[in-house]
């Protein structure tokens, strides 16, 4: 595939999972009405006629050939009213859009990890052509909605809009779908479309293919085609059928030189050019489109879709940036200048700062999307689960507008995802009498929320369901032989952290939804992917919360630079809780001899860097060094460095591809970054190098 293909894929796949995004949050607003609105009806139409162009033209067929049947449905509908469908029509309509928005969805999915399409789509076609029968109560209706639609072209056009043609004998005047972008060029691929049929033709706005200024005409006032006979105009008419992006088209006839002046008779040169029905509904498609327009423009001038890619590199570059202006400030020949010299280079420096700063965060805001996207899917998610195990659950959704790095919505979707079905699956009770005896309401609830702090965003998952039991999980544990010590020496935080193990399942049978052992261990690991943590509360009876930290971007992090011998170290100043220096007689010593300090009641181990990474140092007693504490998750413990440097807001880089033989990110390596003074420093994992220290031991 050349790249101009791969642009017109990457824009076709980015728009249809739009259309299907925007379909879903219809979908799921009207379901909870239950009825769809006629705004909604109107908008459903265009989001298939829409898609149905874009994949006929990309040729994917089974997906054109489902947005087409399902066009024709809505065509109906639209036609009809929505209002002429009973309850339980509209509930049917409900289901089959879902079973659509599936499918067109699993499609897109095929598309894009390069999958053949489905070919055998018979049955779901037939599925929507019978619910259109259903609906319409009578074959015969639908032969009369036929000929509407095809009396629709042959209307009568004011004669003042005609464009100045001594030729023409007829014009097919031709207005566009609303919103479609570049509207000049999709006109002139229609012109072309007729053309190469053989019909001889001449087309308005003549610069419509050079001049995109034309589009705001075209979108007001439609564009003509002009043709010297009857017969081509309607062999031209036969072509648009089958063109996209065409709202409605009308032909008119030039009437005869005499009855020109008579602009009150101008009703009489159209009933010689279309049937008596055709005339009025010229103005309908006319008159709305300026209003709908109005707004849609400035959409389309404020957004603009950028490639990942480039803001991949956009966001390397600004890093370069950072570490350069860095070591431009702090080289060492800035002490050979005189002091006057120094303050205006320090002055300059200042406002390079300012800039790189802005420039810095400019880059980042970029990449950061709001996870609305993500708790809306969560919506369908529930509404599907809903219907299957027949439980009355609502969902609740807080702080939808959170922004967090695109990268790490894409990460974080699993994860959230199998958490509410975790929650709608083991936490909500089968039976409502079991909620109603335990003082609570007979439906049960999940709340999915979102919030951020100045380095990362919260997401918790908490339902009001049965809990969890710290017995039950432990005596699970231990017919699967997973415990790692007594059962009378687990603390209840430790017994609920059991089912992030591997393997670990509560459920006896295997269902659609769990009971296969696989899950809770593979969402932890996706979090801790992207730099997150997962922590779980549960009161047995009274619900379960599971929350998940994750930093609002992995590209750059405010860190504390360490010592250790010779080594430069980075902390993440998220995980710091406290840094201190202590006395001999502070240092405690547990049964194994490991040393360990008592902070707020509270005992940590001491994990000395120098000896973990098996580092030369002058700096091993305690008291000579510094101890800082920190902490990730549901972990604590104190890390001894030589000396503290300070604050800076580092560049993560990832290291070379070959070093992921030696498992760093194991052994509580993170990555790296380039100092001021071009020295690197190690970006310590504070996650990982508690378990390589002290569970691992």
């Amino acid at each position: 595939m050349d790249n101009g293909m791969e642009g017109m894929l990457d824009t076709y796949l980015f728009e249809t999972n739009s259309l299907l995004d925007r379909l879903d949050e219809m979908l799921m607003a009207d379901e909870k009405i239950g009825d769809f609105s006629t705004d909604d009806v109107n908008e459903i139409f265009r989001i298939m006629h829409t898609i149905k162009g874009s994949s006929a033209m990309m040729e994917f067929s089974a997906m054109a050939e489902i947005a087409h049947h399902i066009e024709d449905m809505f065509f109906y509908i639209r036609d009809k009213g929505i209002d002429s469908l009973d309850p339980q029509h509209k509930k049917e309509l409900f289901n089959l859009m879902f079973r659509s928005e599936d499918f067109l969805r699993g499609q897109v999915e095929k598309v894009e990890s390069g999958e053949a399409l489905d070919t055998d789509i018979d049955s779901f076609a037939a599925d929507i052509n019978n619910f259109l029968k259903k609906i319409s109560g009578a074959a015969a209706d639908e032969p009369d909605q036929a000929p509407a639609q095809e009396a629709a072209p042959p209307t009568s056009v004011a004669l003042e809009h005609l464009p100045d043609d001594k030729e023409a004998v007829c014009f097919l005047h031709i207005f566009l779908e609303d919103g479609i972008g570049m509207e000049n060029l999709r006109a002139y691929m229609i012109v072309n479309a007729v053309q190469e049929c053989g019909i001889d033709l001449r087309y308005y706005p003549e610069n419509m293919e050079s001049d995109s200024s034309t589009s705001a005409s075209i979108i007001e006032e439609g564009f003509f085609m002009a043709f010297t006979s009857e017969d081509d105009a309607n062999k031209a008419s036969d072509v648009l059928r089958t063109q996209n992006y065409i709202r409605s088209y009308e032909l008119a006839a030039v009437p005869e030189p005499e009855p020109e002046p008579e602009i009150p008779v101008k009703e009489e040169p159209a009933k010689s050019a279309a049937p008596a029905a055709a005339p009025k509904p010229v103005p309908a498609p006319q008159k709305p489109a300026p209003a709908k327009q109005a707004s849609a423009p400035p959409v389309k001038q404020n957004l603009i879709s950028v490639s990942l890619m480039r803001l991949d590199s956009l966001q390397n570059i600004v890093g370069e940036i950072v570490i350069t202006e860095s070591m431009v400030t702090s080289a060492p020949e800035l002490n050979q200048l005189s002091r006057d010299a120094y303050d205006n280079f320090m002055k300059s420096a200042r406002q390079l700062r300012k800039l790189t700063d802005d420039l810095q965060d400019i880059s980042m805001s970029l990449r950061m999307v709001p996870i609305s996207g993500v708790f809306q899917k969560m919506s369908r998610i529930v509404r599907d689960m809903k219907q299957k195990l027949d439980k009355d659950v609502h969902l609740t959704l807080i702080g939808e507008d959170t922004e967090i790095d695109k990268t790490i919505v894409d990460s974080i979707q699993d994860p959230i995802m199998h958490m509410v079905r975790n929650a709608m699956d083991h936490g909500i009770e089968d039976d409502p009498a079991e909620r109603i005896a335990a003082g609570k309401s007979p439906q049960g609830e999940i709340i999915l929320s979102a919030t951020h702090t100045s380095s990362e965003v919260v997401i918790s998952i908490a339902d009001d369901g049965q809990g969890m039991d710290p017995e039950k999980l432990l005596a699970k544990a231990r017919d699967k032989g997973i415990l790692t010590k007594p059962e009378s020496e687990y603390s209840v935080k430790e017994a609920l952290s059991l089912v992030m193990l591997p393997g670990f399942s509560t459920n006896q049978e295997v269902t659609e939804f769990s009971g296969r052992g696989v899950g809770m261990d593979v969402v932890k690991k996706n979090v801790e992917s992207v730099g997150g943590v997962v922590s779980l509360t549960s009161e047995y009876g009274r619900g379960t919360t599971f929350t998940m930290k994750i930093p609002l971007t992995m590209a750059i992090v405010d860190g504390m630079k360490v010592t250790v011998g010779n080594s430069i170290f980075t902390i993440p100043i998220a995980n710091i809780r406290q840094s201190l220096k202590i006395l001999p007689e502070d240092v405690i010593r547990d049964e194994n001899d490991n040393e360990m300090l008592e902070l707020m009641d509270s005992f940590y181990p001491v994990v000395r860097l120098h000896q973990f990474f098996n580092i030369d140092t002058d700096v091993t007693e305690l008291s000579d060094g510094i101890v800082m504490w920190v902490e990730t998750s549901d972990r604590s413990f104190c890390l001894f460095v030589d000396e503290l440097v300070g604050e800076q807001q580092v560049v993560v880089k990832p290291f070379p591809a070959f070093l992921n033989y030696f498992e760093l990110k194991n052994s509580g390596i993170a990555g790296c970054t380039i100092l001021g003074d071009g020295n690197i420093s190690i970006i310590l994992d504070i996650q990982s190098l508690h378990s390589a220290a002290l569970e691992n031991v």
